[in-house]
């Protein structure tokens, strides 16, 4: 029977050019490695190589040899490391969630491709969710690491929240709006404009803080007569619906008829973290070192 050590050593000899060098690069004799090569031909009943003392060339059976057994390595070699990835937990699908106001931004993407290079047995199922119900997701086991919006109003016992990342907040309005010409503005100057978003009676998120920050100017964010608590909010914006406070990434993927106008207050800032449960395999707890890591180091660099 043929062995993967015969394999080996005949592509070798057919990539190192002759035996001789074939032998250095093997650290064997050159007899044993004509030995091995005589074996070969005997078990396919071909000859392979046929060579003089200057010059070594393939026969046709050689050469189909040849690339299927280049083949056979390579796959042998992935298997491999796919075996040792397993074993160190490194190889899976991760599924992350992000909540609406969590925009997936170029530098975001950038990361995530990083972290997809330094983790090559890692694929990614990304999906949409509320902050509280990536919490639910995640304490289920319906999803493994959720990028959320401060706050949330529910805890689990088996979740893990981290601060994330923090970004500054923005008022966004339609190119129409009469505070489409400022440079910026403070909450409590938008106690008679209506809002697109509101908060959900269960849900915590960009939209509870929103009203949170309005409320310590005193008042509860007017309702417009359309609503969304999804990136569609921006739409109703354009559509000069009324405004909504947004993170500064929302800039992103803003239509173009939206306006963003910097917050002056203090707490103008909108946090976001990480969740995942406590007990996450190995796989899930390196990605996620590895994301804080990139992500820290972004920051660093913006700084």
């Amino acid at each position: 029977m043929i062995s993967l050590k015969q394999i080996k050593y005949f592509v070798e000899i057919v990539e190192a050019g002759s035996y001789s060098r074939a032998s250095e690069r093997l650290y064997i004799a050159q007899s044993a490695l004509s030995r091995q090569m005589k074996e070969l031909e005997s078990e396919v009943q071909a000859v392979l190589m046929e060579r003089d003392s200057r010059h070594l060339e393939l026969t046709d059976a050689g050469r189909l040899l040849y690339e299927r057994s280049k083949r056979i390595l390579e796959e042998i070699a992935e298997t491999v490391q796919q075996v040792q990835q397993v074993g160190k937990g490194e190889q899976g699908t991760i599924r992350l969630l992000h909540s609406s106001s969590v925009t997936l931004t170029a530098e975001l993407g950038k990361v995530l491709n990083t972290l997809l290079a330094e983790f090559p047995g890692v694929s990614l199922d990304v999906s949409k969710a509320s902050s509280d119900h990536q919490a639910m997701d995640i304490e289920e086991g319906r999803a493994d690491l959720g990028m959320i919006r401060f706050p949330i109003l529910r805890n689990y016992p088996n979740i893990v929240v981290k601060e994330f990342f923090t970004e500054k907040l923005m008022v966004a309005v339609s190119e129409q709006h009469a505070l489409a010409g400022k440079q910026s503005t403070d909450i409590a100057s938008l106690r008679e404009e209506y809002f697109v978003s509101i908060p959900h009676k269960d849900r915590g998120g960009l939209s509870y803080l929103v009203t949170s920050l309005c409320l310590k100017q005193g008042f509860f964010p007017k309702v417009a007569r359309a609503i969304s608590r999804k990136t569609s909010l921006l739409n109703l914006v354009e559509a000069n619906m009324g405004i909504a406070i947004v993170p500064d990434s929302m800039q992103e993927v803003a239509p173009k008829g939206v306006r963003f106008i910097a917050l002056s207050d203090q707490e103008s800032s909108s946090v976001v973290g990480l969740i995942y449960r406590r007990d996450a395999p190995a796989m899930i707890s390196h990605f996620i070192a590895a994301f804080e890591r990139e992500m820290h180091a972004v920051a660093q660099s913006a700084a």
